[in-house]
């Protein structure tokens, strides 16, 4: 009942709003500027395609970033959390702020694509040499986000209140030891610095089609917590188990015990969750029963008072299973990001804003998806709102395209225009349309 309500509500809410967006102000202006600067925003994204960098590390980029921008009517700020940018754009008139995000860094992923901008650039990471490629497309989301900078700074005049542009660093995860990304920024003060009252980001999708957009009110991404569960045994010969406790046979039963949590305690009716042992590490050889087994894995949930009960019963499932074993199961449970949560009012709000730029027919409703994304923390603070851009080629099927985060992973870049309109004009409509009341 209480998703066929929120439903109801924004559908009704968007029909209002339909009424005021009949006309999204400037609308020809914007379209015309993005096609105009498309070929920069083309060029600017194969160069930082081609020139990656990891989280924390991406000095470089901030570099070009900022060197970029510094013709534009922009106050630019550099490293906010270590490699940021944060660059503003004052009207010089009283109106609310709106920030526009765009995440910045690499993952360690050896390029596969043949193209003439393929990255060929190489590091270490966790002490092994390997490849460092955009595989997620966040140099694309860069170069829309400095595309819509462009696009707004030639309607200063025409605009009110501000428009923060933030070049958001480490989205994929700071390294171990350091602190990083979006969580660093609002730990650094970023809403309250630049008085951001509300934030809109996007991300470019591999398996959806380009010129298409879709969405969804409240939780669209998941929560993402990592787990870690020692499991204690005393060792003993392989040829008399009897001897000692066993933490191999326990652990194997706590992750099958960790399956029935999702499968028969968790209410998926309400909203999906995951539970996903991803390494178990333990003993040396074939005929020595281990003191000590090790197991990660990642928690995937949409819900703040599903994600409550799933970790509660985590811990009560691996201690009471190695309890019975004669073992003993120490449970670390490490919170990581947040849902990442649209606010409904803001969300019904502005998808008349993506029905103007990329057509009703191309803006839809998604399920929820348990990947994750530190815009999250920016929406804790102020209302949010995340969308998906198509950037799968039309006559690739959506079975071929190459997911993110993959040697293989591919983005038509036809479908950047959309990305710069949608930006541009939400932070237009936002400022200059009035809310609902």
């Amino acid at each position: 009942m209480r998703r066929l309500f929120t439903l109801s509500l924004i559908i009704t809410l968007v029909g209002q709003y339909n009424l005021i967006f009949s006309q999204s102000p400037y609308s020809t202006d914007i379209a015309a500027s993005a096609s105009a600067i498309n070929d920069k925003v083309v060029q600017w994204r194969r160069h930082l395609h081609q020139y990656p960098e990891l989280s924390n590390r991406e000095y470089n980029t901030m570099r070009y970033i900022a060197a970029q921008l510094r013709y534009l009517p922009l106050k630019i700020d550099t490293g906010m959390a270590y490699t940021g940018v944060v660059a503003v754009l004052d009207t010089g008139k009283p109106g609310p702020t709106v920030a526009l995000r765009a995440d910045t860094d690499a993952l360690p992923v050896r390029e596969r694509v043949p193209l003439p901008f393929a990255s060929k650039v190489e590091t270490e990471y966790l002490g092994q040499k390997v490849g460092v490629m955009h595989a997620c497309g966040h140099d694309s989301h860069v170069a829309i986000l400095m595309g819509a900078a462009h696009v707004l700074c030639g309607m200063k005049d025409r605009l009110k209140g501000k428009i923060v542009f933030v070049f958001q660093p480490a989205e994929e995860g700071a390294p171990i030891g350091e602190e990083g990304g979006a969580a660093l920024m609002v730990k650094q003060g970023i809403i309250e610095k630049y008085g951001i009252d509300v934030f809109f980001g996007l991300h470019i999708s591999s398996a959806l089609d380009v010129g298409k957009i879709t969405y969804k009110p409240q939780g669209l991404l998941a929560a993402a917590d990592q787990f870690i569960i020692k499991v204690k045994g005393k060792q003993t010969h392989g040829s008399r188990p009897w001897d000692g406790v066993d933490p191999i046979v326990a652990s194997a039963q706590i992750i099958m015990g960790l399956q029935t949590i999702i499968s028969r305690q968790t209410e998926l009716t309400k909203e999906a969750a995951v539970i996903s042992v991803g390494k178990i590490s333990g003993g040396v050889r074939n005929n020595i029963i281990p003191e000590e087994v090790e197991m990660i894995g990642t928690i995937r949930t949409l819900d703040t008072e599903m994600q409550r009960i799933i970790h509660d019963k985590i811990r009560k499932t691996a201690t009471a299973i190695a309890e019975s074993a004669g073992a003993k199961a120490e449970v670390n449970i490490i919170t990581g990001y947040p849902v990442t949560y649209n606010n409904p009012e803001l969300t019904a709000r502005m998808i008349p804003t993506l029905f103007h730029t990329a057509g009703e027919d191309n803006v839809r409703i998604i399920n929820p998806i348990t990947g994750s994304e530190d815009f999250s923390f920016f929406a804790q603070k102020v209302p949010g709102f995340f969308f998906f851009l198509g950037g799968k080629p039309l006559d690739v099927s959506v079975f071929d395209a190459a997911p993110h985060h993959t040697p293989d992973f591919y983005i038509d870049e036809s479908g950047f225009n959309l990305g710069v309109k949608t930006m541009a004009q939400l932070a237009v409509d936002y400022l200059l349309q009035p809310a609902k009341n």
